[in-house]
Formats: structure tokens, sequence, C-alpha cells
């Protein structure tokens, strides 16, 4: 698709870490950065890839396709040279996209510029998406009176029953349902590794990987109406 003029811009975060406790490889899963990168770019947006260390960030391998297609190919290339989130231009943003993987986990929720930036977005009303585990991203912001931002929210993210299912509850620092649950959200899941998509006002999220496509269009949805 061939776009002619830039109609705005979208902050995609990713995370930079790419070791569990146990000393298991993790990172970011690359389908849920690829996927939302080719549906904003395709619609006509540019793009910031931006972590909050900057660099190159860490993909699961396990999410790392043995032959990957052209889209992959070019997001495994962006993913070299993410921009440092204390980096982020000042100008006006249309909307920020947090792409999960398990590495998100053990970042998002205490990165202060994460913080601030989910905290902004929900200050200013500015769409933010997040799929997967990047709703990890929303556990360590507050409101301005130092209420959890997901509290009140409806939302979805990957849910205790898939952790189960590929065998990374004990390895997690938290089960991102139950800690959504504890900090008062409303938490809707689906069958495992079904596509599933809460909107909630400006706050879009997706519960797995192949939420992906459809969490991105959902952004898009937001950002234009």
């Amino acid at each position: 698709m061939m776009i002619n003029e830039i109609l705005g811009v979208i902050v995609l975060i990713v995370t930079s870490h790419g070791e569990m406790d146990n000393g298991k490889p993790t990172g970011l899963w690359l389908e849920e950065f690829a996927v939302p990168y080719e549906v904003f770019t395709d619609a006509g947006y540019d793009v910031i890839v931006a972590s909050p260390q900057g660099g190159s960030a860490p993909i699961d391998p396990r999410s790392l396709p043995e032959n990957p297609t052209e889209s992959e190919q070019r997001a495994i290339d962006l993913l070299k040279n993410t921009l440092p989130l204390s980096e982020l231009p000042p100008e006006k943003i249309d909307a920020v996209f947090f792409a999960g993987g398990h590495g998100t986990m053990f970042d998002f929720p205490k990165d202060v510029e994460v913080q601030q930036i989910v905290e902004k977005a929900f200050q200013e009303k500015t769409p933010i998406g997040l799929v997967c585990h990047g709703p990890a991203a929303l556990v360590g912001a507050r409101d301005a009176n130092g209420t959890p931002v997901a509290s009140g929210r409806n939302l979805t993210g990957f849910t205790n029953s898939e952790e189960a299912a590929v065998q990374l509850t004990e390895e997690m620092p938290f089960l991102l349902e139950t800690k959504l649950k504890d900090q008062g959200a409303t938490f809707t899941g689906s069958a495992n590794f079904q596509p599933h998509v809460v909107v909630d006002g400006h706050l879009v999220t997706g519960q797995n990987p192949p939420s992906s496509k459809p969490t991105a269009e959902a952004l898009l949805e937001v950002i234009r109406n």
C-alpha cells in the first residue's frame, strides 16, 4: 500500500529485558511488534520504535520464524536500533502501542519512563494500545490520586490459563491477569490463544499474539474517532 502523506505518529514500545530470573532467554514476541508495525505503516502513520534502554531489543527466540517473511525481516532489522524512551521527541504523538512478550513483565512495571508515558496517555486521553503481556505497562502507572490507571477499566491481556499453557507461571514475577484484577480492572479473557480485543474509551487491549492485528486495527479506529 502506497501512502503519499503521513497521517500522524505512533510510538511502538518494546521490552529491553532479555532474560528470565532462571537464565532462560526471553524478550518481545515478534508477531506482536511486526504485525502492528505493518498495520500502522500501511495506514499511513510514521512509527517510532522505542524501548526502555534503546539499542537492540531482545526477541524471544521462540517467536522467531525459521524463514522470515519480508515484513518479519524488516521488523527484525528495525529492532536492532530502537530509540531509548528518554529520547522520545517532544512533539505530539497520536497514539502509543506496547507490544508484548514475557520480557515486558520484568521491565515495564518498574520503568519510570514507561510509567510516565502511560500516565500522560491517561491524563490526556491519548489512544493507547497494549497486547498480550504489553498491559504490564499499566501495572506501575498511577493517576493524580495515586490510584492504579487500570482501576475501573475494562481490559484484557495474557490470561492465567495461557500462562499455565506455556508453562511459565512459576517463571513470572506475577500473573498479569491476577495483578490487573487486584488493581481494580474488569479483566475479560477468551479461550486460550483465540483473538480477543477490549476497547474502553482511549484504551485498547488485546489478549495474546493472535490478537495483534485486531488490536492494532482497533487502535486505529480509536485514533480516527
